[in-house]
């Protein structure tokens, strides 16, 4: 598609910001407003628009598709995200370990403790650990809590931490590199430890590698849209 405008900027709108070309307000790919709740995100959805050529490359919108996603999906049905969450949560991969015997349980032990420690003291829940691979169902009330916490947040927040949970296949992450201080290169580093003790153990191969980074890319870039929405 050719370039047909001008320039990109922002202006407030009913509810947040909104990315203006050439002066009006541009809507999501599914033709609703798109209004943003921070300036800090509309600021870079414009800089998106702006750094165009004279062709408009769609792969370059990292954050439209995003806020696209959170106002055209989240935002019409929250309810079914959260339940999808919840679904993330039911079956985290942090809470399923090696056999104690094994040389990986012990690095999952010290990778993924602080983890879910942590969400458990900030939520006040306990989640059980099960080593293999047969599901046992987390405890009911720890769900409840989870659930609850999950109801209170908007539909940016809750389309960042699906994206988060996602890529990660664990609720625990996502949930943790949602807070302020969040190492997120460590959480990454948590979510993607089988993969990476599988790959050296058995060898890499270059196209595993190149997948590997480009789904750590995509976490950062979530957790970065993630903040500037919440700015």
């Amino acid at each position: 598609m050719k370039r047909f405008y001008r320039e990109a900027t922002v202006g407030e709108a009913a509810g947040g910001w909104q990315v203006m070309l050439d002066g009006r307000g541009i809507k999501t790919q599914g033709g609703r407003p798109q209004v943003v709740p921070s300036r800090d995100l509309a600021e870079e959805l414009a800089a998106e628009w702006a750094a165009q050529g004279e062709e408009i490359d769609p792969k370059s919108f990292r954050l439209r598709d995003q806020t696209d996603y959170a106002i055209d999906h989240v935002a019409s049905d929250p309810s079914e995200t959260i339940d999808k969450l919840v679904g993330f949560a039911e079956t985290d991969t942090l809470c399923y370990r090696a056999d104690p015997e094994d040389a990986l349980f012990k690095r999952q032990q010290e990778e993924w403790e602080p983890v879910i420690g942590a969400l458990e003291s900030r939520h006040a829940i306990r989640l059980h650990r099960i080593s293999g691979i047969m599901h046992r169902a987390q405890p009911e009330a720890s769900m409840a809590v989870l659930r609850r916490h999950l109801e209170t947040l908007d539909p940016f927040t809750l389309a960042g931490l699906f994206t988060l949970a996602s890529l990660a296949a664990s609720l625990c992450i996502a949930l943790e590199a949602a807070e302020p201080d969040a190492d997120v290169e460590k959480l990454w580093a948590a979510a993607s430890l089988e993969e990476e003790w599988q790959a050296d153990l058995w060898g890499r191969d270059a196209q595993a590698e190149e997948r590997r980074a480009r789904r750590a890319q995509d976490f950062l870039a979530a957790v970065e849209w993630l903040r500037l929405a919440r700015a």
